[in-house]
C-alpha cells in the first residue's frame, strides 16, 4: 500500500492506494474507500534513469477530489521500449516531439514529484514512436509515458 498526503485547492487529502489491477485502482481518500476505473489498463513499473533536483516553484494542483492518472498505458508498437514513471508526478516539461532522435540517457520529459524535478530519461537509442503525456499530466508510477523504437 502507498500513502501520499496531497493538496487540492487548498484541501488537504490523505490518499492511500492499495492495489492497482489492470484497470482499477482500490484507493482511500480521508478514510473513504473508492474503486477508480482507468480507461485502459496500466503497464507495470520498470526502471528509469532520475536525476533529483530541487524545484523552484510548485506546479499547481488540478481539482480533484482523488488522485486520477493521466492517459493509462497505450500498447507499444512491434520493436518498441516503453518509457515509464518511476514514480508519481505531474510532467512540467517535454524535451523531445515524436519522431525525434533520441540517445540512451537523453532526457525526454521532466517530471515534477514531491517538489523535486525529475529527468526521465531516454533508456535506448532510437526513434520516439509515441509521447502518450502532456505537459501538466499527472501521472502514477508505472504509467508508460512514451514509447521508443
Amino acid at each position: 500500500m502507498k500513502e501520499y498526503k496531497i493538496k487540492i485547492n487548498g484541501n488537504d487529502y490523505n490518499v492511500a492506494i492499495d492495489e492497482v489491477e489492470e484497470n482499477t485502482a482500490k484507493v482511500e481518500v480521508n478514510g473513504t474507500p473508492f474503486n477508480v476505473e482507468f480507461e485502459k489498463p496500466i503497464a507495470k513499473p520498470k526502471k528509469v534513469s532520475v536525476i533529483n533536483r530541487p524545484v523552484a516553484a510548485v506546479a499547481a494542483a488540478a481539482p480533484a477530489a482523488a488522485p486520477a492518472a493521466a492517459k493509462p498505458a497505450a500498447a507499444a508498437t512491434a520493436g518498441g521500449s516503453k518509457v515509464n514513471s518511476p514514480l508519481p508526478g505531474v510532467v512540467l516539461n517535454l524535451c523531445v516531439k515524436e519522431g525525434d532522435a533520441v540517445k540512451k540517457g537523453q532526457t525526454i520529459l521532466v517530471l515534477e514529484a514531491m517538489k523535486m524535478e525529475n529527468n526521465i530519461d531516454a533508456p535506448c537509442d532510437g526513434t520516439v514512436k509515441q509521447i502518450l503525456v502532456q505537459k501538466g499530466d499527472s501521472v502514477l508510477e508505472g504509467a508508460t509515458l512514451a514509447v521508443i523504437g
